[in-house]
């Protein structure tokens, strides 16, 4: 009897879809209302025009396929980024302050985040407008891992679906001057439905070191491998 061959498992949504398109011949657009809704059939027909500033509202909305003056990469190509160890990766996932008003007694736990290995996490700098406090933590923040380097690669990254790292990447080389900026629209979203690895994270303290960058030889990345076999199975990392 044959041994399966390891594959990496696809998301049940996307496979849906790959099967409509294959035996329905049913339009993207149909696909993405079905799976959806009528703004996944929008999103599916036409990104958004990037806008000529930043987006000030509705951050968790879809976003353009552009930004001028970056790289914008998926998956793949990030992971590619990450494994060759000279690109820097920042999230910029905001995370809610601890509210003020609290009933005494009462335990507030943040939300926990997982995100790319070696990631600096800059909370709450991909705002439409930065308050001069945030701003001088977001300045703070790249100067850290760059070193003042502003031609090091720089990978701007939040979730899915946000513009955060929209606006972030935008600042950075259009206020900050940093010339070398890649923009991952995907997020933490799009890395780990492709099973790369993620680790727990906590928003970086100015004043403190940058986090350490992953070490050792570069992993290899997981692979999807086509197979006959009518069971597969999924191998593990």
């Amino acid at each position: 009897m044959a041994r399966p061959v390891p594959i990496r498992r696809l998301p049940t949504g996307r496979i849906a879809a790959v099967l409509a398109v294959a035996i329905l011949g049913a339009s993207v657009p149909a696909i993405a209302a079905a799976l959806f809704g009528s703004a996944g059939a929008a999103a599916a027909e036409a990104a958004p025009v990037e806008p000529d500033g930043y987006r000030m509202d509705d951050f968790r909305t879809p976003t353009p396929e552009t930004l001028k003056g970056a790289r914008v990469v998926d998956a793949d190509p990030a992971y590619d980024l990450w494994a060759g160890r000279d690109a820097l990766f920042v999230d910029v996932l905001p995370r809610a302050p601890k509210p003020a008003n609290l009933p005494p007694g009462t335990i507030w736990r943040d939300k926990p985040r997982a995100n790319i290995p070696g990631s600096i996490w800059l909370a709450n700098v991909g705002y439409g407008a930065l308050s001069p406090e945030m701003d001088r933590y977001f300045r703070a923040g790249l100067q850290a891992i760059t070193g003042g380097d502003k031609s090091r690669p720089i990978v701007f990254y939040c979730l899915a679906d946000c513009w955060m790292s929209w606006n972030a990447a935008r600042r950075a080389m259009l206020e900050y001057g940093y010339s070398n900026v890649t923009w991952f629209p995907g997020g933490t979203d799009g890395w780990a439905e492709m099973n790369f690895p993620t680790e727990k994270s906590e928003p970086w303290i100015e004043g403190e070191p940058a986090p350490a960058r992953p070490a050792g030889p570069p992993p290899v990345k997981p692979a999807i491998v086509h197979s006959t076999q009518s069971t597969p199975t999924v191998s593990k990392p």
